[in-house]
């Protein structure tokens, strides 16, 4: 095969960050992807329907002219959140999901929830009008190891959700074990899985090879290689409740090889450069279009998008670093030869 046309992707987990990065870098994801979930973990955090609007128009203001690319807005969860609140997203018809960051899990984590089960009059308006929980899946007690906290959540925090809330649907994001592709699995209707690139092309040997690599750092944390083969398994499955999110998150250069350096791996300019990169490693290629194409909006509920995005066999290489606002950011794979590219 030397090259394969599907329909215009979506990517359902984006990071864009604000002001001149964001105009730096929501342009990459605007010239591959129809549309884009984007999250609302800024300081401070996009946690009311008008900042959420707010935030949308400041994403279109980016965009050079002619661009078709619409920003799907979530809204952060936070123990203050309300039920209507929650109905005054859903009736703004440009908000399309909630999510959950377990407080200090993640980037920009420090607003969120302390304690899930205060929050079940939120959950069940969630549930009334149809608006999905985006969870980052992971607990954050110390004592549990890092690379046991999805499991974790799963097993002590997603599963009694789901069971009090019957009809809440929920994106497990970003999954990284099969611990999370059995959960998926065996769960209920309405509940479905996004995974990223470098879940499906790395396992946790990539942070130190040669060193320690901090591009190759996110969270949750790469994992072994028995779990990477069953988050490849599930993406390439032509199992509708995994679907393309690249969890593509920007940090500036300086703020990732550091002493303490952020988490997150910024794929946006090439991501379907490696979703099919890791495809076609599974020898299933085929399988790529329903994956990034499809299966995202049949759970959103939105249509598939209409025009069409061609691949081509072509080797080029990563840049070594993008423009960040005043700065810059390293792509995954920065230098790295891929043998596909977006037409």
């Amino acid at each position: 095969m030397t090259s394969i046309t599907l329909p215009r992707p979506d990517d359902w987990h984006l990071h864009v960050r604000d002001g001149a990065a964001m105009a730096s870098v929501l342009a990459h994801t605007a010239a591959v992807f129809g549309r884009a979930i984007l999250m609302p973990n800024l300081k401070p955090p996009i946690d009311t329907t008008a900042k959420a609007l707010a935030y949308r128009e400041r994403a279109l203001a980016t965009l050079p002219a002619g661009s078709t690319f619409q920003p799907l807005m979530v809204l952060y969860l936070t123990d203050a959140t309300t039920p209507d609140e929650v109905r005054a997203a859903k009736a703004s018809g440009l908000v399309h999901a909630i999510k959950l960051y377990p407080a200090g899990a993640t980037t920009n984590s420090d607003h969120g929830v302390s304690q899930l089960d205060r929050l079940d009059p939120t959950l069940a308006a969630m549930a009334e009008v149809g608006l999905p929980l985006l969870v980052h899946g992971e607990v954050t007690d110390p004592s549990v190891d890092i690379f046991d906290r999805e499991a974790a959540f799963l097993d002590t925090i997603a599963e009694p959700l789901l069971e009090r809330h019957p009809t809440l649907r929920m994106v497990v994001e970003h999954i990284t074990t099969a611990d999370a592709v059995a959960f998926v699995k065996a769960a209920r209707p309405g509940v479905a899985a996004t995974i990223t690139p470098q879940h499906l092309l790395l396992n946790r040997n990539a942070l130190f090879e040669g060193g320690v690599r901090p591009h190759h750092y996110c969270l949750p944390v790469l994992k072994r290689e028995v779990h990477r083969q069953a988050l490849l398994q599930a993406a390439t499955s032509g199992d509708p409740r995994f679907f393309l999110g690249t969890d593509s998150a920007p940090h500036a250069k300086h703020t990732k090889e550091a002493a303490c350096g952020c988490a997150g791996c910024f794929t946006a300019p090439h991501a379907m450069s490696l979703y099919a990169t890791a495809f076609e490693d599974a020898g299933a290629l085929d399988k790529l279009p329903d994956f990034a194409s499809r299966f995202g909006p049949a759970f959103y509920g939105l249509p598939v998008n209409a025009d069409t995005l061609t691949l081509v066999r072509e080797p080029w290489t990563v840049p070594d670093a993008y423009t960040f606002g005043e700065d810059v950011v390293v792509p995954l794979w920065a230098g790295k030869t891929l043998g596909w590219r977006v037409a």
